[in-house]
């Protein structure tokens, strides 16, 4: 299921709502590909929706510096700059460890279940056997399950947004990373310390994930 699908099952959500969740899942995956130019009729008339639904969610995701717009141009998916990836790292590895303790201190027993059952699923899957956009979700899936996790909807919105742009560069350098399976992986650990509790082992799990997807990307750059 892809991230737009399960958003689209959390009805009622508005046709921008509904034109937002498709194109950010296209241009998160690089269905879309970087400097792409995005054309909203062509959207509009795919999505079944009218153009000003999609204008609305093109200037959602322009803030999510997923797309950009020139005047006169048009509307174009941003660039992946692997030089933000050390800006994004700075932001995440202070805010991704704070995400994890507080969901490990803060959860209550529903959702330290879906925790735990969502780390069973993912130890159960043979992860060198899913496809890429299927491997990412995944990756998507588990990180904005603790961000909902730690209750402060503001992290969260903050963590979305900054993961997403890393979720970006890893399908950007996907093919040539090889141990990709040890990067997801490292969601069991993180899932089960916060569902147990353990805010001081989620915290450092979370830590050592951020840093470790930066030192995997820059070792093949």
């Amino acid at each position: 299921m892809t991230v737009a699908s399960r958003q689209l099952e959390q009805a009622p959500v508005s046709l921008a709502d509904r034109a937002y969740a498709a194109l950010q899942d296209k241009l998160i995956m690089l269905d879309i590909p970087p400097m792409a130019p995005i054309d909203d009729v062509a959207v509009a008339e795919s999505l079944g929706v009218g153009r000003t639904p999609v204008r609305e969610a093109l200037k959602r995701l322009e803030v999510d510096r997923l797309v950009i717009s020139y005047p006169r141009r048009g509307t174009f998916a941003t660039a992946v700059d692997i030089t933000d990836l050390a800006y994004i790292s700075e932001i995440r590895v202070q805010l991704e460890p704070l995400a994890a303790r507080r969901a490990a201190e803060n959860s209550n027993e529903k959702i330290r279940a879906e925790l735990a059952d969502l780390a069973d699923k993912l130890q159960h899957n043979d992860i060198r056997s899913l496809g890429r956009n299927e491997l990412m979700h995944w990756d998507l899936r588990v990180h904005r399950a603790i961000y909902r996790a730690a209750g402060n909807p503001h992290l969260e919105d903050t963590l979305v947004r900054y993961n997403n742009l890393a979720t970006r560069i890893f399908c950007l350098f996907l093919d040539r990373i090889t141990h990709f399976d040890r990067h997801i992986g490292e969601h069991i650990g993180l899932l089960r310390a916060i569902a147990k509790g353990e805010s001081t082992e989620a915290e450092r799990i979370a830590r050592d994930h951020v840093t470790g997807f930066e030192a995997a990307i820059r070792a093949i750059v």
